[in-house]
């Protein structure tokens, strides 16, 4: 996973710098970085409408592979995103949010019951 942080990290750093000597402030890039996530969002549903066949004027238009290469894109330019926002710890700060979050989803490690922790009220 390294290799992906150091990846977006130099797309990040390239981003801001152009922003930078285009004159925009950094929530101005901040901003516009977030409406590309939606940019390319709109792109992702758009071709899961054409795997589906949604629009009567382009009918079947897309197939999933395109909807995987939106999907990828949206996440990208995302974690880019938070590279810029966050550019001395968008590794660890993404760590942090992920454990998070998939706390409320994933059971958590489980011990054996011979190790499990006994309460307070259990020599009661």
């Amino acid at each position: 996973m390294q290799h992906v942080w150091t990846t977006i990290e130099e797309l990040a750093r390239t981003f801001t710098e152009r922003a930078g000597e285009r004159g925009l402030s950094e929530e101005e890039q901040w901003t516009l970085q977030v409406l590309k996530i939606g940019e390319e969002f709109g792109e992702a549903a758009q071709a899961v409408i054409g795997v589906r066949g949604s629009n009567p004027r382009k009918g079947f238009s897309h197939d999933w592979s395109d909807v995987q290469a939106e999907v990828a894109d949206t996440a990208i330019t995302a974690l880019v995103a938070l590279a810029r926002m966050r550019p001395d710890d968008a590794e660890e700060y993404f760590a942090r949010q992920l454990a998070a979050k998939s706390a409320r989803f994933l059971p958590g490690p489980r011990q054996p019951a011979s190790e499990a922790p006994v309460s307070p009220e259990a020599g009661r």
